[in-house]
């Protein structure tokens, strides 16, 4: 299976340079584009939730550290030994590493703090409109969401849900490309029957239709 093109490196471009090139690799990882790196971010991902089911937070972040610590120790024993051997001068084997750039820019931290204040608004601006019902059906549909979580949350906890999340992230988009038209027609289907439910209930209760633009 090829890689996408997105994994090659690319120039910034006009539509976000290298945050939209982000944005492609993690589309192309839930779509499984590159099956070794899709099978890599998955696994880790999902053994760090399981982890976190049987160790708390700070147990998983100091078995982590041990672990990369280990790792990185060990290896720099071994060159310096084997340097010591060769009698030969590489120097710090991470140098590279120690001598890379990670800091952000101030214009990257200005971009992205816009983005998170543009998200944040709109949120809260949502969150205004359904809790003082200014459409009445969308309150209401709103309401029968949190209605429907309360079972969800008795069922199931927050770790659960999120080990859910990354699954369905991981499989749903596939499924989908394969099946796309079949899923399209019966969305479409529900979708049209939700809309009917919906435009009887508009129509009995007074001031639920919506005001035409």
């Amino acid at each position: 299976m090829e890689t996408s093109p997105c994994f090659q490196p690319t120039q910034p471009t006009a539509r976000g340079g290298p945050v939209g090139c982000w944005s492609c690799n993690a589309i192309d990882l839930l779509y499984w584009r590159n099956v070794k790196q899709s099978g890599a971010v998955f696994s880790s991902v999902l053994l760090l939730l399981f982890s976190l089911t049987q160790f708390s937070v700070v147990s998983v972040g100091a078995y982590l550290a041990l672990a990369a610590l280990s790792a990185t120790i060990s290896f720099r024993i071994y060159k310096s030994v084997l340097q010591a051997v060769q009698k030969t001068d590489e120097g710090h084997p991470f140098k590279a590493y120690l001598e890379m750039e990670i800091a952000l820019s101030q214009d990257q931290i200005s971009k992205y703090a816009d983005k998170i204040l543009l998200y944040t608004n709109t949120c809260m601006k949502e969150l205004r409109r359904l809790f003082l019902v200014q459409d009445l059906v969308d309150s209401l549909k709103f309401a029968v969401l949190m209605w429907l979580l309360t079972y969800v949350g008795a069922l199931f906890n927050g770790l659960t849900l999120l080990i859910l999340a990354v699954v369905s992230m991981f499989t749903l988009p596939v499924v989908y490309e394969k099946h796309q038209a079949q899923i399209d027609q019966y969305v479409g289907l529900i979708r049209t029957q939700v809309n009917s439910v919906v435009g009887k209930i508009q129509a009995k209760i007074p001031g639920a239709k919506r005001k035409e633009e």
